[in-house]
C-alpha cells in the first residue's frame, strides 16, 4: 500500500476537507507536516480518529516545499511503497486524480505529475515567464514531448520506492531537481492526469506572494538548468539572483531530521504525533 504526505501551514479552511478525500483512498498511512502553524490545524487534525494518520509537527515555518522533504524522509524510513503528494490547501473535488496518480504508481512510473495547464487560457504576464521557464527546463531534459508544462512543483504528484530512494532530500525540496534527478538516473516520469490549477481549490493569495513564488520556482528551474549539466548549483540569471522564498527553506532542519531519524534521536520523536496502537519504530 501507499502512503500520502501534507503539508500544511495555517490550512484550517480546508485540512478537513482535504482529509476527507485522502481517506478515501487505500493508503497505509496519512504523514501530515504541519510547520509554523498558529492556527486550528493541528487541533482540528487530531479530531479525526483515524489511527493511519501520523502527524509530524513543527512549531517554526520550514519554508516552501522542505515540508514535502520530510515527510517523504519519514516515509521512506517507513519502507514506503510510494507516496502521494499533495498540499493541505487542495481541498477541490480531486479524488478521482489522486486515484489515477496511484495507479500509474502500479503500472511502474516513478514520477507521476499533473498537467494542471490542461487548456490554453490567458496568462498574466508573471505566469507567463514562470511557464516558459518550467518549459525550457523540460525541452532540456528531453521531457517536453510527454511532460509539456507538468512539474512537481504545481498540483498532486506521486514518487515510486525506487525514486524515494534514489532521490536526495534536495531534491525533493526544490522540485525540478526531482525531474533532474530522474532524467539522470533514469527514472520513468509521466504526466498521468489533468486537472484544471482552480479545481485545485487553493486560495487567492496576494500579488506580492504571486511575484515571490515566481522568483522561486524560476530560481528553482535555474538551479535545474546548472544540475542537469552538471554545474555548481546557481539562482543566478545575468546580473539576477532569482531567490523569492528560497532563503526561508530551513535545509539546516532538513538535515538534522535525515541524519536522526536514521537513528531514532529525540529530534525525531519530539516532532511526531503517532497513534498508540499503530506505533512504528523509527
Amino acid at each position: 500500500m501507499y502512503d500520502v504526505v501534507i503539508p500544511a501551514y495555517n490550512e484550517e479552511k480546508s485540512i478537513l476537507a482535504v482529509l476527507a478525500t485522502v481517506l478515501k483512498l487505500p493508503l497505509r498511512y496519512i504523514i501530515l507536516v504541519l510547520n509554523g502553524c498558529t492556527d486550528r490545524t493541528l487541533e482540528l487534525t487530531r479530531s479525526i480518529p483515524d489511527s493511519r494518520i501520523h502527524t509530524i509537527y513543527f512549531a517554526e515555518p520550514l519554508g516552501i516545499d522542505i515540508p514535502r522533504a520530510v515527510g517523504a524522509l519519514y516515509a521512506h524510513k517507513l519502507n514506503s511503497e510510494g507516496v502521494l503528494f499533495l498540499d493541505g490547501d487542495m481541498s477541490g473535488n480531486i479524488l478521482e486524480n489522486l486515484e489515477q496518480l496511484l495507479f500509474a504508481l502500479d503500472q511502474g512510473v516513478d514520477i507521476a505529475l499533473t498537467n494542471c495547464y490542461p487548456y490554453i487560457t490567458h496568462r498574466a504576464n508573471l505566469a507567463h515567464l514562470v511557464l516558459r521557464f518550467r518549459a525550457n527546463l523540460n525541452k532540456e531534459l528531453g521531457l517536453f514531448h510527454t511532460l509539456g508544462l507538468a512539474t512537481p512543483t504545481h498540483g498532486p504528484h506521486a514518487l515510486s520506492a525506487k525514486a524515494l530512494d534514489a532521490i536526495p532530500p534536495e531534491g525533493i525540496a526544490i522540485p525540478p531537481l526531482s525531474l533532474v534527478w530522474a532524467s539522470k538516473l533514469g527514472l520513468k516520469t509521466q504526466v498521468v492526469t489533468s486537472l484544471r490549477h482552480q479545481d485545485l481549490k487553493s486560495p487567492r493569495k496576494e500579488r506580492q506572494h504571486a511575484r515571490l513564488i515566481a522568483e522561486t520556482i524560476i530560481g528553482d528551474c535555474i538551479m535545474g538548468f546548472a544540475l542537469a549539466h552538471d554545474k555548481p548549483l546557481t539562482r543566478s540569471l545575468g546580473k539576477h539572483q532569482l531567490l523569492g522564498y528560497h532563503p526561508e527553506r530551513r535545509f539546516d532542519i532538513l538535515k538534522l531530521w535525515n541524519e536522526t531519524l536514521a537513528i531514532s534521536h529525540p529530534f525525531c520523536e519530539q516532532h511526531l504525533i503517532i497513534p498508540y496502537q499503530r506505533k512504528d519504530k523509527v
